[in-house]
């Protein structure tokens, strides 16, 4: 396909402000539009406010197993960042195509689309699958709906590669998340009364300082793997808050903390420890003082890993589709590892652009990244042919 159909795709997609506080139908409705009378059939999973949607959109024989492209509509905020150009009108320099999410992820949205007339015109013998999802990039959450979809479908596809960026290059795993908000309820009284309290702000403290025991000793002792920049899991407190005067024992705190682990750590264990030791080492020592002090956890975002072996079938189809020999894993999370370990469909990511761009001001992907996706995605709808 050619590279102009792609940036032309690019520039519609830019052009939706698809901010994750935003509803994505617009931009929904625009690539149903396009699709349907290419002869995809299309279909929408909804979050549970009606104002945002997933689309499944398949084309091809719907009784024989078949390839998944994944990408998320959803782009971040770019509040406070200093553009050189409009972030929602695709702006051409030198080469790169600047615009929010031109990088992460409608580059790769964009050359589906390309693509789509390619596919529609092709004798496909396994059908090729279109699962384009909203906010990802608050927790991978509409990819959910759509791998709970899958369940109910009679044929799970072949595999799936989801387009996040990764310079064309074929990866094969990135760490597990859990994101973990943490409560503290203290009893407050006059500082010089202190130890008639129970100071929130001071168990929370203990609290880090078990995190970061535990962050220490993945460093020191955990399971390696090599392929990562960092090759171990972590575990890190992005937030403590709480208190406020001096002469007041603080009665509530807060904690935001989170684990990324690799395949070889469970994450949830790794909480289920964290949450152990302020049910049986803190919590007692609160309620000897007060009743009703204590620890309350949520954990609000995450999303499990990816790890799929290297000498998966998966692996060497994406290398040999896109001309590498090479595969990596990634510090950043993606949906992959949703289809992969929920959806139970071989997966790995691979698509145009670098993570490094993302997420920026003037955000940018080459021409020639969606170019080389481009002839990845000819060279999949070939597979799709040969059955």
């Amino acid at each position: 396909m050619h590279t102009e159909a792609i940036v032309a795709h690019l520039r519609d997609l830019v052009a939706f402000d698809t901010t994750s506080r935003n509803s994505n139908l617009p931009l929904i409705d625009h690539v149903e539009a396009y699709l349907g009378p290419l002869g995809f059939t299309c279909e929408r999973v909804f979050d549970e406010t009606g104002t945002k949607a997933n689309l499944w959109a398949t084309i091809g024989p719907a009784d024989v197993p078949g390839y998944v492209l994944s990408g998320h509509t959803d782009v971040v905020p770019v509040d406070g960042q200093d553009w050189d150009t409009d972030p929602f009108v695709l702006t051409e320099k030198d080469g790169r195509l600047h615009g929010r999410g031109a990088c992460d992820m409608k580059g790769f949205l964009a050359a589906c689309l390309a693509a789509a007339p390619t596919m529609a015109q092709a004798r496909l013998e396994r059908p090729i699958h279109l699962a384009f999802s909203y906010d990802e990039e608050v927790g991978c959450v509409g990819a959910r709906g759509l791998v709970a979809r899958l369940a109910d479908k009679r044929v799970r596809p072949l595999a799936c590669f989801v387009g996040e960026p990764t310079t064309m290059g074929v990866v094969i795993g990135h760490k597990g998340k859990r994101s973990v908000s943490v409560t503290v309820r203290g009893h407050t009284v006059h500082s010089s009364l202190a130890p008639h309290g129970v100071n929130a702000v001071e168990f929370a403290a203990l609290l880090v300082a078990k995190i970061r025991a535990v962050a220490d000793r993945f460093a020191a002792e955990g399971a390696r793997d090599a392929l990562y920049d960092v090759p171990y899991s972590t575990a890190h407190v992005g937030v403590l808050r709480g208190g406020t005067a001096l002469n007041i024992v603080s009665d509530r705190a807060e904690i935001l903390f989170e684990v990324r682990a690799i395949g070889a750590d469970d994450p949830d264990a790794v909480l289920a420890e964290i949450e152990a030791y302020a049910r049986e080492a803190l919590e007692p020592r609160m309620t000897a003082v007060r009743d009703g002090t204590g620890f309350s956890f949520t954990t609000y975002a995450g999303f499990p890993g990816l790890d799929t072996a290297p000498e998966a079938e998966v692996v060497t189809l994406a290398k040999r589709l896109a001309g590498r020999n090479e595969h990596s894993k990634v510090a950043y999370g993606t949906e992959a590892g949703l289809f992969s370990q929920i959806g139970g469909i071989p997966t790995v990511v691979i698509g145009p652009g670098d993570i490094a761009q993302a997420h920026q001001a003037n955000e940018w992907v080459a021409a020639s990244e969606l170019a080389a996706c481009g002839r990845f995605l000819g060279e999949v709808v070939k597979e799709a042919s040969r059955g």
